[in-house]
């Protein structure tokens, strides 16, 4: 039995495809890149180093990081809030039923 979610056809090739598929063939054509080389993902590492020295370096962009790491957790911390205050609620609803 056959699973019919699941495409037989699929080959390595189409999983290889889109962005990363386009960086690594244009890399391809050129005369000095290897031809085992991982462009994108070389890139991707590139632009991921890119951003973590620009935090690491500029203090505006910390703050501005941080900032919004404090208004998340606030966030999150007053969701946690209204769900006890839920809780406690149907906890009180349920007591006086009985």
């Amino acid at each position: 039995m056959t699973n019919p979610y699941i495409n037989s056809n699929l080959n390595q090739k189409s999983l290889t495809g889109g962005i990363d598929g386009a960086i690594n063939k244009a890399a391809k054509e050129l005369p000095f890149v290897p031809d085992n080389f991982n462009a994108a993902g070389f890139l991707k590492g590139v632009l991921v180093g890119a951003g973590v020295a620009y935090l690491l370096t500029n203090e505006k962009a910390q703050q501005t990081l941080f900032r919004a790491i404090v208004k998340a957790g606030n966030l999150l911390e007053c969701g946690v809030e209204e769900l006890k205050e839920r809780f406690e609620d149907a906890k009180a609803e349920l007591n006086a039923q009985k």
